[in-house]
């Protein structure tokens, strides 16, 4: 009985032995070094028009060369590494304005393949329709614009400009901003982005002097002609020295980081697992114009993400069919 119980045990231990084995192998194979086994592209989709109706436009030409495709939500920071893990395969719009620092991080194992910097740049800052330089001469200029402040005033702010812009968590620091360049203006924060674009649409509307905070690539850039108003050019050092700048006691003396890249990457394997993918995926290449038209479609025309993918594709034919058939 002793020895029954002896081979029992061994037997028992065998099989578990056995089954941890497989484990790790389905672990392994399905894991983080090779991004997705199963032959379907991964793509992350995010919180923002343009991000998602691209994210469709990608899929469906991933599909017109014999992909598989899966969207997969996914948090705009931590999408970086999510690739680099291999979780996610490709990543089409990436802002060094305000994902550069968690990109490059995750680019450091080297599991990441850049593919491709667009012409078009990322901006953000204070921004105003092209016919307020009629009313406010010297404009793009911050200087002039200060100059200007009593004409973007409003009942309630004691004769000083306001400047419209986003919910407070949002974060970019334009209340120390307008103070480190003692500026006569004051901040009124707005719930949400739909918020600042019905402001502006108010002040088009009457022909009113406006400045708000607002981004590129974005609808705007389709609805509105208008400029960013040029601050003092931004270094780090603004962010983090208070001697740096024009007032040598205050931080954040100069304007947000202008001109920043979108690019374009892939998970390393991507070209291994996905041949006809990796092959449309160096084609690929949108414009500002595209960009802009993608949140126009979702802010202003009201489409569901794939109609408006689907129109995206419709009125750009010419351009993709080179893409996928190169």
């Amino acid at each position: 009985s002793w020895f029954k119980l002896k081979m029992f045990n061994f037997n028992i231990n065998k099989i578990v032995g056995l089954i941890l084995s497989f484990l790790l192998i389905l672990i392994f194979s399905f894991g983080t070094a090779n991004a997705d086994k199963s032959g379907v592209v991964k793509i992350p989709t995010h919180n923002w028009p343009s991000q998602l109706v691209g994210a469709e436009i990608i899929g469906e030409l991933m599909k017109k060369v014999g992909e598989r495709v899966k969207y997969v939500p996914m948090d705009s920071q931590k999408v970086y590494q999510s690739m680099a893990d291999g979780d996610i395969d490709l990543v089409h719009e990436i802002w060094e304005i305000v994902f550069g620092v968690s990109y490059e991080a995750a680019k450091q194992n080297g599991n990441i393949e850049e593919i491709l910097t667009y012409d078009a740049i990322g901006r953000y800052g204070w921004w105003y329709p092209k016919y307020v330089e009629k009313i406010c001469p010297g404009l793009p200029n911050w200087e002039a614009l200060n100059k200007c402040s009593s004409k973007f005033a409003r009942d309630g702010s004691e004769g000083k400009g306001v400047f419209i812009s986003g919910p407070a968590d949002w974060k970019k620091q334009d209340v120390e901003r307008i103070e480190a360049l003692k500026m006569n203006f004051i901040v009124k924060h707005t719930e949400s982005a739909k918020e600042i674009w019905s402001e502006l649409d108010i002040a088009v509307n009457q022909n009113k002097p406006i400045v708000i905070f607002a981004w590129i690539p974005n609808f705007i850039g389709a609805k509105h002609e208008g400029s960013f108003v040029n601050f003092p050019k931004y270094e780090t050092e603004c962010n983090t020295d208070p001697s740096w700048g024009i007032n040598p006691n205050a931080l954040y003396d100069c304007d947000h980081l202008a001109n920043g890249y979108l690019k374009l990457a892939v998970n390393k394997d991507f070209k291994k697992n996905h041949p006809k993918g990796y092959k449309l995926i160096k084609q690929i290449n949108f414009s500002i114009s595209d960009f802009n038209k993608m949140g126009y479609y979702i802010d202003v025309e009201n489409l569901e993400v794939p109609l408006a993918a689907e129109k995206w594709l419709l009125e750009n034919k010419p351009k993709w069919s080179k893409w996928v058939n190169n």
